[in-house]
């Protein structure tokens, strides 16, 4: 039988002690890694840390992964400041199911949130939607639709 052995790459030239690119895919029976383990400035690898890192758990600045952590992060699950994802939380976060202090999604919790059900403790605006100040299909707050005019005006419906 043959052992199946992945692709490994890492940069010769580093900045703050790390490799510039580091790739490390699939596994590496002479390490005895089931997965890739990358870790550099530049991380792509079954697990990748890194300042912009890519892979199936991707951790760093710049997130791209099934599950990610960063800054700024995109991913199936995604967590940080600004999250775009399956599953999005963190700071501005935006996805199918999406919560943080801004959070917009087709289910969205929030200070601020928007969504097909959407609650926010300060201002939501949905089909379905609560909290403090709401514009929805059987509620229209002022303070609302004030709110969501100046900072989101392309979210409100046609007539308000």
């Amino acid at each position: 039988m043959q052992t199946v052995k992945g692709i490994r790459y890492r940069s010769a030239r580093s900045w703050a002690g790390m490799p510039l690119v580091d790739i490390a895919l699939g596994p590496d029976p002479d390490r005895g890694e089931s997965r890739g383990h990358a870790r550099g400035v530049i991380a792509i690898g079954d697990t990748a840390r890194g300042i912009v890192a890519v892979g199936g758990f991707a951790a760093g600045a710049v997130t791209v992964g099934g599950l990610s952590v960063g800054a700024v992060s995109f991913g199936g699950l995604s967590l940080g400041l600004l999250s775009l994802g399956g599953v999005a939380a963190g700071g501005v976060a935006i996805g199918g199911l999406a919560a943080g202090l801004a959070a917009i999604g087709g289910g969205a919790v929030g200070l601020v949130a928007a969504g097909g059900g959407a609650w926010g403790w300060l201002f939501a605006l949905g089909g379905g939607a609560g909290g403090g100040h709401v514009v929805s299909a059987t509620r229209q707050d002022p303070e609302a639709v004030a709110f969501f005019r100046q900072w989101l005006p392309f979210l409100l419906p046609p007539g308000l």
